[in-house]
Parts: structure tokens; sequence; C-alpha cells
């Protein structure tokens, strides 16, 4: 079984041997919710790519909760060299945030939100600085649940304009449509180029009306390919999910994080 995972501010200085000591929320989270004992092995991230292994020595549950653990091994995972991002329409009710849980979970890099046209919820100014802020807190505690030790980032709302110059940035950008080429033999089409742009995935996901005519022509423009997901139509909060796992399976998964070390010991927040 895995150890659970816990967040610090950061990790940059720490090495084997050094004693972290978590409080606050995450302390409190530990102590009381997951119920943590001395002798257990808990992994601390600082979501970009820092993980150190510890063990619990000690647990404090009453007032200031604090844990402290003593760091047997830290690893760095390296950032991909290619990103996934996702351009992800606003839906309906809590599914937006389903999508931005599963994405995390999958390996989505960049999580865009995305002010379609035919998106049925809309976000005024106020609620869409709120609604980033949902997004980048859903994601954090995927990032956890999920083991993750890069927190994915969560991009400003987005309108039409800033998602083309998404796609135009890309190495390769996929506009998913059920009448689209399926998303497995376009990625085998790039992967035997020998003039292929280096660059990230931009994977765009409409909202539950669609994307229009006058987006998709748009994004068309600015260098998009129609891509399906297969024979099924799939909901919004699932399709980009979907997307990210066939991308991660077949360019991301064998991958494994490489070791470091650092010069000083330190403690976490």
């Amino acid at each position: 079984m895995t150890a659970p995972v816990f967040l610090a501010e950061s990790l940059e200085s720490v090495t084997a041997g050094a004693v972290l000591t978590l409080d606050g929320d995450e302390a409190r989270h530990a102590a009381r919710v997951r119920r943590v004992q001395p002798g257990e092995r808990i992994d601390v991230v600082d979501g970009q790519g820092r993980r150190a292994r510890t063990t619990i020595t000690s647990v404090s549950g009453s007032g200031r909760a604090t844990i402290d653990c003593e760091v047997t091994d830290v690893v760095t995972e390296p950032a991909p060299t290619r990103r996934i991002i996702v351009i992800q329409a606003l839906a309906k009710g809590e599914r937006s945030e389903r999508a931005v849980e599963t994405l995390t979970e999958v390996g989505a890099d960049v999580i865009v939100p995305w002010a379609a046209e035919r998106s049925v919820t809309v976000w005024s100014p106020p609620r869409a600085e709120r609604g980033v802020q949902r997004w980048r807190a859903t994601a954090r505690e995927a990032m956890k649940q999920s083991r993750r030790a890069w927190q994915p980032i969560v991009a400003d709302l987005a309108d039409l304009t800033e998602v083309r110059r998404w796609v135009e940035q890309a190495g390769s950008a996929f506009l998913l449509d059920a009448e689209g080429d399926p998303l497995p033999m376009i990625l085998d089409e790039d992967s035997g180029r020998h003039d292929r742009r280096d660059g990230d995935w931009v994977v765009i996901v409409g909202p539950e009306g669609g994307v229009t005519d006058a987006e998709t022509a748009a994004l068309l423009a600015a260098g998009a390919r129609r891509t399906s997901l297969g024979p099924t139509i799939l909901r919004t909060s699932t399709a980009g999910t979907v997307a990210t796992a066939v991308i991660a399976a077949g360019h991301r998964w064998s991958a494994s994080p490489a070791r470091s070390g650092g010069s000083v010991t330190g403690s976490c927040p």
C-alpha cells in the first residue's frame, strides 16, 4: 500500500535525516482525520516535483496539531518534457470540479477553465475568481489523494482568443469531436513523423451543448485537429480525463522518478 501524501510549501533544501514538522491544516487532517501514529510512513510533497519519504516520530493532535517525521529519502520527479494541457469548458453543477479532480488523478499538467459560448454556467468577474480558487483547491486535494508530487497549474478563466493562443503554441492540439479521427491513431501518426513539432499536447473539451461552428472554425484555423475518443459520447466532465489517460498511457506511465539530494535540513510548515 502506498503511503499517504501531505503537502509542504517547499522541500528544496531537505535531505535524508532531516526532521520535518507538519502543522496547520495538513497536521490536523493527518492527526484527526487520518489518525496517523508514530512509526507510520508518510510522504511529504511540495507540488514542485519533490517528495520526502518519512517516518512519523511524534503526533500531537490536541490544540495546535503537529506531526514530526524523520526523512528517510528525498526524490525529485522530473517535470514532463511535454505537458498535457486541458482546456476545460465550464460545466454545470459539480461537473467542473469533478473534471478537475479526475484530470489531476490521471496526470494533466495544466487545466484551463474556458468560458465557451454554450457553457451553461457563466462566471462573472467576481464569480470567476471564486471559481478558479475552487478549481485550484480541488486540484490540490486530488494531487494528494492520487499521490502526485506535481500539483497541476489551474490557469485563469480563458475566452476563445486565449484558447486559440494555447493551440497555436502547442505541439499537438486535439479538439474533442465525435466525428474526428480517433485519438490513438493521431498519436501514432505524430510519433512516426520526423517533422513533428516539439511542444505540449493541448486537449480542448467543449461544454454540454457542444462547441459552436464559429469556435470550431477558429480552433481548427489555429492548428487544432478534430479528435474522437471512440464510438460513445462522453460527458464534458469525463472526456478530458479519458483523453489525458490515452496520452499518458502511451507516453508517460513508463517513466520513473529520479533521486536527488540537498545540503541542509529543514522543517515544513
